[in-house]
């Protein structure tokens, strides 16, 4: 029997959100035309990391519905232990939210609306590529 997703850890919720949000990013970086695996590694890396996840959750944040803020915001609040060096702990709770987010919206059923907010959060980035 599966649990209610109020009922499954905001963990969890962003575990899985983390691998959506990693799936968006490869779908755009392949029909965008990038084909090494240099190139998607390190391009990739543009979108996926703690600070430009919570730059990009920041362009979608007056986008959300009140269901998707409180998402957001349960993620958000996770106690976090590990902060990487590379952002602050306000950026990475700010990724961490946005992940839950996703995941929640994953297990919702709403493939549209990830990829609508996805698109909103990363229009400067995805309009960037090089091939």
């Amino acid at each position: 029997m599966e649990k209610p997703i109020e009922e499954i850890s905001t963990a969890a919720l962003a575990y899985l959100g983390d691998s959506i949000i990693e799936l968006c990013v490869r779908e755009t970086l392949v029909k965008r035309g990038v084909s090494s695996a240099k190139n998607l590694n390190s391009t990739a890396l543009l979108f996926v990391k703690a600070e430009a996840q919570a730059d990009a959750m920041m362009k979608i944040f007056d986008a959300l519905t009140d269901e998707e803020n409180a998402a957001y915001r349960r993620g958000r609040n996770i106690g976090h232990t590990n902060t990487p060096k590379s952002a602050t702990v306000g950026q990475y709770r700010m990724a961490t939210g946005m992940e839950a987010l996703f995941g929640y919206l994953y297990l919702k059923g709403r493939k549209d609306r990830i990829n609508e907010l996805f698109a909103l959060a990363y229009e400067d980035k995805i309009n960037e590529i090089n091939i």
